[in-house]
């Protein structure tokens, strides 16, 4: 959907492909309670109206608030029914005016819909008799006559104001959208999108949420008329969390990226080494909007498990990838670099703590003493300095293995493309936060999938597999010396998700995650059962008794 400027009172075009082309908007932080975003236009028929509420339906999301401002007869109504009409998919979905109710209740595709009308109320108080509460909770809410609530609405909204312009054309208005608080940034964002789906020719296309990841960022799937379809992956630029160290928060620790940026330029560079990573259509690098090929919903398992034929081809992706020379500076685009960062001892050390801060108080109620964190930290210096740093012996190690390392290679974000060849058949999505590491890690990452059980002898063949076609282009692989390193990063790996899947719960709200810890403790007893790990296995039998337990098992 477009959009194009026109002064006030001047013809504007209502379909789809022409309602506004705006000016580049300032890139907003979400985090700022001030932000203010407009977007302003013109619209002369019903058809204007209704390309309006396509354009904010795809956008708008439970808990929102819309609030709907202009005089009476300005149209505030006839687009509210556009909108819920839209939102339940019903175009003949019967939307009276709430003026004399205050406020009607809608179950719709995309959750309840609330439509209120505010003109009769005399105080805020009022609201709360009518329940105002408990019905706006994680509904998306819209309102007429705002200024009724003052006081009571939230500051983070978008507000549609509308405005007869020409008393020739009774249908002719003047829109000003003004997004505010956490809506300024979207309602920026939304217009950047505009931009770009036009650009690249999805203008048309329609917006389905998809489901998203344990990150911030969102994914929609777009549909074009013609039945193609692409990825919209929407990741605005990550805000600086509290510092925890030396100044610095947990991401630019933990070597994670904090723009689009990285994904673009690593796609591009798997795509050039002949691996299928999604085709890059077009980007707002500024705005954190991607649009990609859609590699399909076809996955690499299935309700039983693993599909060995799948997984074994995701492994020689992983062979192939480790045998070629890779850059550490890629290309991104309009003359931007990204710099791929060493997955160094700093970032693997400050992954594992995550354990002691969330899952630790979460198993036993209470922190872990000093004591027990200062050892913890020291067996995994020492084990994890070996795989960045090699053993510690007279001799200089200028032969540590190093590749592009994806950090999540596992089932979620491996799809399977029968129609094409080879190892092509693997496509590779999730790829923004990909590190220079050891190559175990990602191996370990796919046959330790949190998400899905391995059998141990499947894992077991597979890296029988990976260390055969290593040892075929290069017989002097140390087979012993990757299995080290595999139980190694293993356990890093696993520790790391002990704490991250609690912190999702306890921090985030996403209590699902913990379901997945009894696959980790499995997964954990295997990587320990590694005699480079007899000390790390000693440490969690001492101080974390339950979790070893029900490993041990």
């Amino acid at each position: 959907m477009a959009f194009d400027d026109t002064p006030d009172g001047a013809a504007a075009a209502t379909t789809i492909n022409s309602l506004l082309s705006p000016p580049a908007p300032a890139l907003l932080r979400a985090d700022n309670p001030r932000a203010e975003a407009t977007w302003e236009f013109p619209i002369d028929n019903e058809a204007g109206t209704e390309a309006l509420a396509h354009l904010l339906a795809e956008e708008l999301r439970p808990g929102d608030l819309v609030t709907l401002s202009g005089d009476l007869g300005a149209g505030k109504t006839t687009f509210a029914r556009a909108l819920i009409r839209i939102l339940a998919d019903d175009p003949d979905l019967e939307v009276p005016s709430p003026t004399f109710t205050l406020m009607q209740l809608y179950e719709t595709v995309h959750g309840t819909v609330v439509h209120a009308d505010l003109y009769r109320v005399g105080s805020a108080a009022e609201l709360e008799d009518l329940g105002w509460d408990e019905a706006s909770e994680e509904a998306i809410v819209l309102v007429e006559w705002p200024e009724r609530a003052a006081g009571v609405l939230a500051a983070d909204r978008l507000d549609v104001a509308l405005t007869h312009v020409n008393s020739d054309n009774y249908e002719a208005r003047r829109v000003r959208l003004t997004g505010t608080g956490h809506f300024a940034p979207r309602l920026a964002r939304l217009q950047s999108l505009r931009r770009l789906l036009e650009k690249a020719g999805w203008g048309e296309a329609r917006r389905e949420h998809i489901y998203g990841d344990a990150s911030v960022r969102l994914y929609d799937r777009l549909h074009k008329p013609t039945g193609e379809t692409a990825i919209l992956m929407i990741a605005p630029p990550r805000l600086a969390g509290p510092a925890i160290r030396n100044g610095r928060p947990y991401h630019e620790l933990a070597k994670l990226a904090d723009r689009v940026d990285a994904f673009v330029a690593v796609a591009q560079g798997l795509r050039e080494q002949g691996f299928s990573a999604p085709e890059i259509y077009g980007a707002d690098l500024d705005q954190g909007l991607v649009l990609v090929e859609d590699l399909g919903q076809e996955p690499v398992v299935n309700a039983d498990g693993p599909i060995p034929e799948r997984y074994r081809e995701a492994v020689g992706v992983l062979a192939a990838l480790h045998d070629k020379d890779l850059p550490s500076v890629l290309p991104v685009m309009d003359g931007r670099e990204h710099v791929l960062q060493p997955y160094d001892l700093e970032a693997l050390l400050i992954e594992v703590e995550l354990l002691l801060d969330w899952y630790a108080p979460h198993q036993g109620g209470g922190s872990l003493g000093a004591a027990a964190r200062s050892d913890f930290l020291k067996i995994w210096t020492e084990l994890l300095g070996q795989v960045v740093n090699g053993p510690q012996t007279d001799i200089p190690q200028t032969n540590i293995p190093q590749t592009w390392t994806l950090r999540d290679m596992h089932s979620p974000n491996l799809f399977w493309l029968p129609e094409r060849k080879g190892l092509a058949r693997v496509g590779l999505i999730d790829l923004q936060d990909t590190v220079l590491g050891h190559p175990a890690y990602d191996v370990a990452a796919l046959l330790q999938d949190a998400r899905v059980t391995v059998p141990a002898a499947l894992e077991l063949e597979l890296i029988a597999h990976y260390a055969k076609l290593r040892r075929a282009r290069h017989p002097d692989f140390d087979v012993a010396g990757f299995a080290e390193a595999y139980a190694i990063l293993g356990a890093q790996r696993i520790t790391k998700l002990f704490g991250t899947f609690v912190r999702l719960d306890k921090r985030d709200g996403k209590p699902q995650y913990l379901a997945h810890l009894p696959r980790l403790q499995d997964y954990l007893a295997r990587n320990l059962a590694h005699p480079v790990l007899s000390e790390l296995k000693l440490w969690y039998e001492a101080r974390l008794p339950g979790l070893v337990a029900q490993t041990s098992a």
